[in-house]
């Protein structure tokens, strides 16, 4: 019995390592999220097309290897489902903590707490500058309708322009009136 209980100690002590170590992995995989995310919201504010586009694309490869962390974390959930002998869909870092020490268990629970944090803050800031690029891209449409020769310079009630193109003039275009 002694020597059954030696080995699930240590196997879960491995669990617990393997737990924080994945949990650390993921906060600094958010924390590199919400930096871009951040920063792009700036970008996007200032106008910064280029700086837009780079951010969006290292926005790209951060989100690929959250793709990854998320494999991982599921292999874990599902070595510690076997473990606590429930599915991997019920495992919670509440549960884990009833295999951990005290202290790695408090540690443990405080990093799912910041990490869940720092989630919603990405998401919030994520919607923030979707809205942001919405309107950037309202704005351009309205512009290049102008220098179109759109004869109709507002929105519809539902802030479109696709029912006014019937009422444009086909094959005339007025782009500079300049005199001599």
């Amino acid at each position: 019995m002694s020597m059954v209980l030696e080995q699930s100690d240590q196997s879960d002590a491995i669990l617990t390592q393997d737990v924080i170590a994945h949990l650390d992995a993921q906060l600094l995989s958010a924390r590199r999220l919400l930096q871009i995310v951040l920063e792009q919201g700036a970008a996007i504010r200032k106008r910064d097309v280029q700086n837009v586009v780079s951010l969006t694309g290292m926005l790209q490869v951060e989100l690929q290897r959250r793709g990854m962390l998320e494999r991982e974390r599921a292999k874990l959930l599902d070595r510690a489902g076997a473990r606590l002998g429930i599915s991997a869909t019920a495992v919670s870092v509440g549960l884990l903590a009833a295999i951990m020490d005290p202290a790695r268990a408090e540690h443990a629970q405080s990093m799912s707490g910041e990490l869940r944090g720092i989630l919603a803050e990405v998401q919030r800031e994520h919607h923030v500058n979707r809205v942001l690029m919405n309107q950037e891209l309202a704005f351009l449409d309205h512009l290049l309708r102008l220098a179109d020769g759109d004869r109709h310079l507002g929105y519809d009630a539902g802030g479109d322009h696709s029912r006014l193109k019937a009422n444009r003039l086909p094959g005339r275009h007025r782009v500079l009136d300049l005199e001599v």
